[in-house]
């Protein structure tokens, strides 16, 4: 990235997104976004009750690309967020281990949608968004698996809205996954590459 080009901040804490980009190879500054994602999504559902849960990824990731750029307005901002779909709810980090078992257990041998959004913003604008869909079947795992996997993890399970990580020992609870391993970590890189490319902030 030459020095004409705007400097790329990532509107996330998430060390997984922050290690996704670097990992392709672009130099980032993070800048975690200050906005009130549980007021968003209940002012959403509020206005509308059958509000579609893509749409509810789609508008965090974008306002968290928003409020960074307002604050850093010649930088390329990159808002991401993901939503955990099931059976007509969304689900949100669990607060603790017994939260993660029990939603474990609910999604236990039934597959869930993860929706995962990306946003560039710039000068308080939104310039371009993205939402990707993953499909992931959980097995019907014992007790005695659920137990092992919770105490493996630890407090790990509340850092994600699914209470897993698939890159570590919550593979073993799965059956099947249907979808790109980066919009399952919550940042669909591919498309944001491409999107990157033809703005020539990287080479082509």
């Amino acid at each position: 990235m030459s020095s004409e080009h705007p400097s790329l901040v990532l509107a996330s804490g998430s060390a997984t997104r922050r290690a996704l980009l670097e990992a392709a190879g672009l130099a980032i500054d993070v800048s975690p976004a200050d906005v009130d994602e549980a007021a968003i999504r209940d002012s959403m559902r509020a206005s509308d009750a059958h509000v579609s849960h893509e749409s509810v990824a789609d508008a965090l990731a974008a306002e968290k690309a928003r409020a960074v750029s307002e604050k850093k307005p010649t930088a390329l901002i990159i808002g991401a967020d993901q939503v955990l779909s099931f059976e007509g709810r969304l689900f949100e980090k669990p607060a603790s281990i017994e939260e993660a078992r029990a939603q474990l257990i609910e999604l236990r041998g039934k597959t869930h949608a993860l929706h995962s959004a990306v946003a560039l913003a710039r000068g308080g604008n939104i310039e371009w968004r993205h939402i990707e869909t993953a499909k992931l079947k959980l097995r019907a795992f014992s007790d005695a698996a659920l137990d092992a996997y919770l105490l493996r993890a630890g407090e790990a399970v509340t850092t994600s809205v699914g209470a897993y990580q698939i890159e570590g020992p919550a593979i073993q609870l799965f059956e099947s996954i249907d979808g790109d391993h980066t919009t399952i970590l919550g940042l669909p890189v591919l498309p944001l590459l491409a999107e990157l490319r033809r703005r020539e902030v990287i080479i082509a």
